[in-house]
């Protein structure tokens, strides 16, 4: 086997030698051309003048000005929702011939977006540029001949008319290639079982027949998952089980408040690299050990657009203002926070993904996600992106020596004000309430003008509840669905924080 890891780190290497470095802004133009041209014939293509765009003097600036932003209930409503009728040629040419089920993390209606054939090549070329960023990690050639777990979503798609659908990771893992299903695991049988704990059963039962060098899934589930294995094994860490684990590749949420109890599941250090996949398309992925940013995919099937996030952008149900502007990758600045925009060959046009992201490195397109438009703490005039919470968490874990993987919270109006009410999942914060709260507020306070600022107007302050972090799993299993690309809540409104305490109370 080590034979065949240094055939493949050897061609992984000449393909990235050989492989021409990307220019973003000029990868950006091209891809652009190549939407509208593809798209001109369609009916949103007619309906807003691709032709006319296409022959203009500036492209980028025509299409800014001709086609407002759209974000899944507008483009949903509005466009593809004609798909469902059984029209063609819509958004893009043809019909999709799958459809995403992701309800995000702020709903409980599942939002059903096409993902297109041009799509999934567009996701495996990703794919295949981020395989071949590995030659700047330094793996040994060992780790290039095994397994991979990839935990995702259910590969059994629902048939529906004349497409499949699922979740993107389920859709993914059902069109990986031919040459890598003898590295997949847990194979196609176990990952077409649609129920997550009988799932993760399988997967402890048979792990010691696999050799795993990698990990692919959302922080949350893989934890859960690595748990089961090692409980059923009775052994210590998952390395008792794994000892060749050497990758995890994390994605769809801040590895950062995962860190501590992630790796208190190892017996040895593994490499981590963040990936940003989302039902929408492949977004960006880390592809140098310097930095945990990540690249965006620049020349793939996704043009993207940038609009300042600030309040007066923003709608309060997080949605953007008519007359936001945006800015492309030549005119992106460090230290600002952007809602990300994004167009692709799935038809998504000027489309608001719902992530916001600050660059690290303008130059390579480097970035980090930080936050959600709806996470947003702003109620009081707090100003605090999902980043700065997740800051605060890990404060409180080095503050308290322990491992604070789930929380969340809402602006909450009590009998004497407005309090940031958080709930915290933990099983090691023994601390009392009281100097929790302390260390929390001051940290914040430390860290965000605007939350100090807030805290001597309407902001009273914290108040802080440490529950068990199952509740969290169990909650997003009773509102959504177990798995898969699904994420806790961060920051709730005031309606769903009065259904999650109802909940936490009854466990």
């Amino acid at each position: 086997m080590e034979i065949i890891g240094n055939i493949i780190k050897g061609a992984i290497n000449l393909k990235g030698a050989l492989t021409p470095e990307v220019n973003p802004i000029e990868a950006q133009e091209k891809v652009l051309h190549r939407l509208l041209e593809t798209a001109k014939d369609t009916l949103f293509g007619k309906q807003y003048n691709f032709e006319a765009i296409i022959n203009s003097e500036n492209p980028q600036i025509a299409y800014a000005k001709a086609v407002p932003y759209f974000d899944y209930n507008q483009i949903n409503d509005q466009w593809w929702s004609k798909l469902h009728d059984g029209l063609e040629n819509v958004t893009w040419p043809g019909s999709p011939s799958y459809f995403a089920l992701s309800s995000g993390t702020t709903g409980k209606t599942s939002k059903r977006i096409p993902v297109t054939d041009a799509m999934l090549d567009a996701i495996k070329q990703a794919g295949i540029d981020q395989v071949t960023a590995l030659s700047n990690f330094d793996l040994p050639a060992e780790f290039f001949s095994k397994e991979a777990m990839m935990l995702g979503s259910s590969t059994d798609l629902i048939e529906k008319d004349d497409h499949l659908e699922g979740e993107i990771s389920g859709i993914t893992a059902s069109n990986i290639p031919s040459w890598f299903k003898g590295f997949y695991k847990p194979g196609e049988d176990i990952a077409k079982i649609d129920d997550w704990d009988k799932r993760v059963a399988s997967i402890a039962k048979r792990a010691k027949q696999w050799d795993i060098g990698a990990l692919s899934g959302i922080p949350s589930w893989m934890e859960l998952m690595l748990k089961a294995v090692i409980d059923y094994h009775e052994v210590t860490t998952i390395h008792d089980v794994w000892p060749n684990l050497q990758v995890y590749t994390s994605g769809g949420v801040a590895f950062g408040p995962y860190k501590k109890s992630f790796n208190a599941l190892l017996g040895k250090p593994v490499t981590v690299i963040d990936t940003y996949l989302a039902s929408e398309g492949f977004l960006a992925f880390q592809a140098r050990p310097e930095t945990d940013a990540m690249q965006l995919v620049t020349d793939g099937g996704i043009y993207f657009e940038f609009v300042p996030f600030k309040p007066e952008y923003i709608n309060p149900d997080g949605s953007l203002k008519d007359e936001a502007p945006s800015v492309t990758l030549n005119a992106v600045e460090l230290n600002q926070d952007y809602v990300v925009i994004i167009s692709t060959v799935s038809g998504a046009w000027r489309y608001l993904i719902g992530d916001t992201i600050e660059f690290i490195d303008i130059e390579s397109a480097e970035i980090k996600i930080t936050g959600r438009t709806k996470f947003f703490l702003n109620t009081v005039g707090s100003q605090l992106s999902v980043n700065k919470l997740d800051d605060a968490i890990r404060h409180l874990e080095d503050t308290f020596n322990t491992t604070i993987p789930e929380y969340t919270l809402c602006a909450k109006r009590f009998d004497d004000g407005f309090y940031h009410s958080w709930y915290l999942g933990s099983e090691g914060l023994k601390e009392d309430n009281a100097t929790i709260v302390k260390a929390l507020d001051q940290f914040l306070e430390n860290a965000n003008k605007n939350y100090k600022v807030a805290r001597g107007k309407a902001l009273e302050g914290v108040k802080v509840e440490v529950i068990d972090t199952e509740v969290f799993s169990e909650w997003s299993g009773a509102n959504k669905k177990k798995g898969g690309q699904v994420k806790m809540e961060r920051v709730m409104g005031e309606d769903k924080f009065k259904d999650w305490e109802a909940f936490v109370y009854k466990h």
